[in-house]
């Protein structure tokens, strides 16, 4: 069993939470260098809240609505919920909140999210209608470094999958997100561990 001190990690939710319960598995190994303390979500009925609680995990809820257009005071508040709990490393799972360049420079470097697209291809929203209007014959998602810029950090992991004759949004999702399931865990050991880092707008040693 490792000794070695692992790093504190929240996953910040928006909605079910899928790919959080992959990251929460991966997390239970003894050996995996993060460990998953928080899940905090900007809508209080997430379904993940009540997932991540099961699983024995802290749980915060910080609604971003009472804030209006001021998107940097929603993410005081929330900063200070990880504040409180210590965090070192932040994972976005379905966080559907643009974050201000505050934030986002705040956890430079601490500050990954998942994206259902081969980066930097259909950065955004309905990336899997986009992909099959396109006519693509590869699609997948992509771990990348959050940076100001929307969908624009230096990739850590990308998966691919083929775009089959017949596919809809619903199939070519369902395989994207098998691959998501697959590919975050991994994706956030090698950032806890050291093995890739950001620095100077690379991700070193990805």
């Amino acid at each position: 069993m490792s000794t070695a001190k692992r790093v504190r990690t929240a996953i910040l939710i928006s909605g079910r939470g899928s790919n959080m319960v992959a990251l929460i598995e991966a997390a239970k190994a003894a050996d995996f260098p993060a460990e998953i303390v928080l899940v905090a979500a900007n809508l209080p009925d997430a379904g993940g809240l009540e997932r991540a609680a099961a699983a024995g995990i802290a749980t915060a809820s910080v609604d971003h609505r009472p804030f209006g257009k001021d998107r940097e005071a929603f993410e005081r508040a929330l900063d200070a919920e990880l504040q409180a709990h210590q965090i070192e490393l932040v994972v976005l799972a379905g966080f559907m909140r643009v974050l201000t360049p505050w934030f986002v420079t705040r956890w430079q470097g601490r500050l990954i999210n998942i994206h259902p697209s081969l980066l930097p291809d259909f950065r955004g929203t309905h990336t899997h209608a986009r992909a099959l209007e396109a006519g693509v014959a590869e699609h997948g998602c992509t771990v990348h470094f959050v940076v100001p810029e929307l969908d624009a950090g230096p990739t850590i992991l990308q998966a691919k999958v083929p775009v089959l004759p017949g596919d809809d949004e619903a199939s070519l999702s369902a395989r994207v997100l098998e691959q998501e399931h697959r590919i975050y865990p991994q994706a956030l050991a090698l950032v806890a561990s050291g093995a890739v880092r950001l620095e100077d707008g690379t991700a070193l040693g990805a």
